[in-house]
C-alpha cells in the first residue's frame, strides 16, 4: 500500500508542528526554510482563492498558500501568532500562512499511524499519518504531494521546458 510506503519513508523524522484551526498539523523540518511574521503580501489577479498573493523575499518572489483557505476551514484573522512558513520543496520556494508554530517534534517510527481508510467523505492522499502528541492527534502532511497537487501545481515533478529550451517543430 502506497501509504505505508510513505510512513517507512519518513519515520522517525523531525516535524515542525503548527496550528490551523482546531487541530495540529506537522511537515517535514527538512523542507523549511524559515519562519516569519505574516507580512504585506500582494495579490495577484487571476489566482487560485488560496494564494494570497507573492512577497519579495530577498530578491526571490515566493508564492503565498492561505493554508486554511486551502483546507476549507473557517477565514482566518490575521494577528500576531499568525505566521508564513517558508518552505523550500522540490527546489521551489514556497510559503504557507498558518495560525501559529508550535514546535519541531521527533516522531520515532512507532508514534506514526496510517491515516484510517474514509472512503470519499474525506481527502486523505496529501496526509501521511497521525501521531499523538501529548492529549492530541498530530496530522502529519506530504506537504512536497500537497503543493504538487493538480489543483495547486505550486511544484512540478517534471519541470516543463522554459521557451527558449523547446526545439522548433
Amino acid at each position: 500500500m502506497k501509504q505505508t510506503a510513505q510512513l517507512d519513508a519518513v519515520a522517525p523524522r523531525e516535524m515542525l508542528t503548527f496550528r490551523l484551526g482546531g487541530e495540529v498539523y506537522g511537515i517535514n523540518i527538512l523542507e523549511v526554510q524559515e519562519i516569519r511574521g505574516c507580512d504585506a503580501v500582494t495579490p495577484i489577479a487571476g489566482t487560485a482563492d488560496f494564494i494570497r498573493g507573492v512577497i519579495d523575499l530577498r530578491g526571490v518572489i515566493v508564492p503565498i498558500v492561505d493554508m486554511r483557505m486551502k483546507f476549507a476551514l473557517d477565514e482566518a484573522r490575521y494577528d500576531a501568532l499568525t505566521v508564513v512558513i517558508i518552505l523550500n520543496v522540490a527546489q521551489r520556494v514556497i510559503g504557507i500562512v498558518v495560525d501559529a508554530v508550535n514546535d519541531v517534534v521527533t516522531f520515532a517510527a512507532d508514534q506514526i499511524r496510517p491515516v484510517p481508510e474514509l472512503g470519499s467523505t474525506l481527502d486523505t492522499q496529501f496526509i501521511m499519518g497521525l501521531a499523538r502528541l501529548e492529549d492530541h492527534l498530530v496530522i502529519l502532511l506530504d506537504i512536497e504531494h500537497l503543493l504538487a497537487s493538480p489543483e495547486m501545481q505550486l511544484i512540478a515533478g517534471d519541470p516543463t521546458p522554459s521557451s527558449s529550451e523547446r526545439q522548433p517543430k
